[in-house]
């Protein structure tokens, strides 16, 4: 992962490759920030992370991108105060998962059913539109705009996200298995992520 600081403010670097297909069957690493980083989706007390009632929503729809991607599977995700890390499994036509090296889709979310949030999510059809087959920024920008829709109609009508967002393209089994612990050890390494901000500043 890689950011600088520019202009006061984080700029994330696209490592994208020219040739590569992002609508390619693969596995991808993701993170999207919120809008000024700020810690929208709640809060890390002792190492435990806290939705708020908009981090629910953040954490419920990016569980419902297959529904609505039907080629997408889910690996390891985490919602943090001000971002989101996750893989996306893009799979080949087949309907057959790839993993880097053996092609097999794994499915491990540390999450809450639907059912744990009090939060009103709107019915399934209205979030993301009509089933898709999409590249990851397609997926990306389905999801950004169906966690905007949600929390707005639930009356955060502040909640917006940083324009861009980083992805990166997992190759092989060693890098898979330090993202994912990366990812599942976010909560209790938070001062050591880099899109931690202790001291957020408002828009």
């Amino acid at each position: 992962m890689n950011a600088e600081r520019f202009k006061g403010k984080y700029r994330i670097q696209s490592i994208r490759l020219p040739a590569w297909d992002y609508a390619s069957s693969g596995w991808y690493f993701v993170t999207i920030c919120t809008a000024n980083r700020l810690p929208l989706f709640g809060a890390v007390v002792d190492g435990v992370m806290h939705r708020s009632p908009v981090g629910d929503i953040a954490h419920h729809l990016w569980q419902d991108i297959p529904k609505h991607f039907p080629h997408a599977k889910l690996d390891e995700f985490i919602i943090m105060p001000n971002h989101l890390h996750g893989i996306i499994v893009i799979q080949p036509g087949s309907g057959v998962g790839h993993t880097p090296e053996e092609m097999s889709p794994v499915e491990t979310q540390h999450a809450a059913s639907l059912q744990e949030t009090s939060v009103n999510v709107a019915p399934l059809p209205g979030r993301f539109g009509p089933m898709r087959v999409g590249s990851i920024s397609k997926i990306v920008q389905a999801y950004k705009a169906a966690v905007t829709r949600e929390a707005r109609r639930n009356g955060y009508d502040a909640f917006s996200w940083q324009s861009r967002f980083y992805e990166h393209i997992i190759r092989s089994d060693g890098p898979l298995d330090r993202i994912r612990n990366y990812i599942f050890y976010n909560a209790l390494k938070r001062d050591a992520d880099e899109y931690y901000v202790s001291n957020p500043k408002g828009p």
